[in-house]
């Protein structure tokens, strides 16, 4: 009796170990891995070659008509009108002309330096914000701009300027003269400015608050200057 027990723990302790060798070699079950989610897959775009003539799915080939057309009406006696203004036609056909659409904003110069670009695309960015006496002198972005504060904005942004200078100090700022892409005008009490032909001041058709027109104002009082190089 003693012997059939001790040989039953013997074969029962054999057979513990066989099993955890076994068990420390098998890999670790799927459930504990670490989800990794595979790359996207490359987007390409769909070619489709078109086909003339065919404007709907390619099994449909029964002609249709227009209910509403039983007459083609009288003949043109005349040639036909331009109609509606092309694309291109808006503003000027100089590529070194910025042009001002009529919501404040300018659309830049095909052909200019990057320094104008950036002037009027930063212009942009604070067109028709309201004016508020001393915007822009406290922090770059602010809830509305006075004269000098919206044009020391563009300038700073094209890395013209390191900080805002009010009207006065704009007066004897850069180079004497108009420029040829940009000038300021400024005076003791007011300060505008025009880039690559449109004017960027907070006075513009006679609404309040910094946007670029294609009008321009007399410049009577102000000095002139314009950026080293523009």
């Amino acid at each position: 009796m003693l012997l059939a027990g001790v040989a039953a723990f013997a074969v029962a302790a054999l057979s513990s170990g066989k099993e955890r060798r076994v068990t420390a070699g098998k890999p670790a079950p799927a459930a504990a891995k670490r989800d990794v989610l595979p790359p996207l897959p490359k987007m390409r775009p769909k070619v489709v070659e078109p086909v003339a003539g065919n404007g709907g799915s390619a099994g449909d080939t029964t002609p249709t008509t227009d209910p509403g057309l039983n007459t083609v009406g009288p003949a043109p006696k005349g040639p036909a009108s331009a109609g509606a203004r092309r694309r291109g036609d808006v503003g000027t056909t100089d590529i070194t002309k910025a042009y001002a659409l009529g919501n404040g904003v300018a659309l830049p110069p095909l052909e200019a330096p990057e320094e104008v670009k950036q002037i009027i695309e930063a212009g942009n960015v604070i067109a028709r914000k309201p004016y508020v006496w001393g915007g822009g002198h406290g922090r770059w972005l602010d809830s509305g701009y006075d004269c000098s504060g919206s044009v020391s904005f563009a300038l700073a942004a094209a890395g013209l300027l390191n900080g805002p200078l009010a009207s006065g100090p704009l007066m004897s700022w850069g180079k004497s003269g108009p420029g040829k892409w940009v000038t300021i005008y400024s005076s003791p009490g007011h300060v505008y400015m025009y880039v690559a032909g449109v004017r960027f001041d907070t006075s513009n058709s006679r609404v309040t608050g910094s946007r670029w027109s294609n009008t321009t104002r007399s410049n009577a009082g102000f000095v002139a200057r314009h950026p080293e190089g523009l």
